[in-house]
């Protein structure tokens, strides 16, 4: 199984490039955006993260399909901003995987053949055993490899991929370099957060 970004709907990008003139209006103005709101919101949006300017990158909210491997999930979930809609879930599923082909290409053969003989330990205890099935359910879930895959639904919005992107572009995994391509071919992304 690989890293892999799925279906992607983004909203509000036209009515987040208004906004960001709000600081400057005395009433709000929902006409169609013109030449002066585009250049405004990429100034801003450009800015520095942390800084404020680009505050309106908020109002432009991206929800996607992602499988990624737990070592990758590890490190995602450092971000305030992205968030769960629903996941795949190991305490509902992890016995119905096909471990083996769940798991990215470079996880350890021998370390997959030992999972898969704890699943099948497990499956051979009978259900009245109760205590000594939960065990062996908790030795296979604390054997499950960091390049086993889950998929999940997320949300975010374009200021919080902006940091991302900028944190992760040069990372060691390969997976960062997937998903800050994924975040260019979002509409207007590059133009509106200047990364590059």
């Amino acid at each position: 199984m690989n890293f892999n970004i799925g279906k992607t709907e983004v909203y509000g990008l036209e009515f987040a490039v208004k906004a960001s003139g709000n600081p400057m209006r005395t009433v709000l103005n929902r006409e169609e955006n013109t030449e002066k709101d585009y250049l405004r919101a990429v100034k801003l949006g450009t800015t520095r993260g942390g800084e404020g300017h680009d505050n309106y990158l908020k109002g432009i909210v991206v929800e996607f399909d992602i499988t990624a491997p737990l070592y990758w999930w590890k490190q995602a979930q450092r971000y305030h901003f992205f968030e769960y809609v629903s996941s795949q879930s190991t305490m509902h599923c992890l016995l119905k995987f096909d471990i083996s082909t769940q798991c990215v290409e470079e996880t350890n053969k021998d370390v997959l053949k030992l999972v898969e003989k704890i699943k099948d330990e497990y499956n051979l205890i009978p259900d009245s055993e109760k205590e000594l099935k939960y065990k062996k359910w908790r030795e296979l879930v604390a054997s499950t490899p960091c390049g086993f895959c889950l998929g999940a639904t997320m949300v975010t919005n374009y200021q919080q991929l902006k940091t991302m992107y900028n944190q992760r572009k040069e990372h060691k995994l390969v997976e960062w370099h997937e998903f800050c391509k994924w975040c260019e071919s979002l509409p207007k992304f590059v133009e509106l957060t200047g990364v590059k």
